[in-house]
């Protein structure tokens, strides 16, 4: 005898709390934003130029375009941080006392965080500097 099988919509439906864990997933991420945040000092300066950033965006009124190329080293910067933060706190907790490779790795992490602002003070000049030196363009 063939077993009963169950309709469509239950075989699709995902297992149950897995909303639930993805949600809170989201709140775990969140939280690991604001933590950094609050304890950053880097993170806090970028979060000043995010704000300021997204202001002359707005008086300039930029283009879909224009807002995309901000948008994404605005995030580039904000993730970069955020790994960096990872990394130092990570290596703080594995080698409490200080080792070359420790050092190193906190280095490259810093230097990720400097090529992404770099990259993004580059986007910011390239859209913001025709507004706002229309002459020496």
């Amino acid at each position: 005898m063939a077993e009963p099988t169950q309709p469509v919509s239950d075989r699709l439906r995902p297992p149950e709390g897995l909303w639930r864990r993805r949600v809170a997933s989201f709140g775990h991420a969140v939280r690991g934003v604001w933590a950094a945040l609050r304890s950053e000092v880097h993170l806090q300066f970028h979060a000043v130029a995010t704000v300021i950033v997204i202001g002359l965006g707005a008086y300039y009124h930029l283009a879909r375009l224009e807002w995309a190329l901000v948008a994404l080293a605005v995030a580039g910067v904000w993730t970069a941080e955020l790994v960096n933060t990872a990394i130092e706190a990570l290596t703080d907790l594995a080698s409490p006392a200080y080792h070359p490779l420790a050092g190193k790795a906190k280095d490259v992490a810093a230097g990720a965080v400097l090529l992404a602002a770099l990259g993004a003070l580059v986007v910011g000049v390239l859209v913001f500097g025709p507004r706002m030196l229309p002459d020496s363009w």
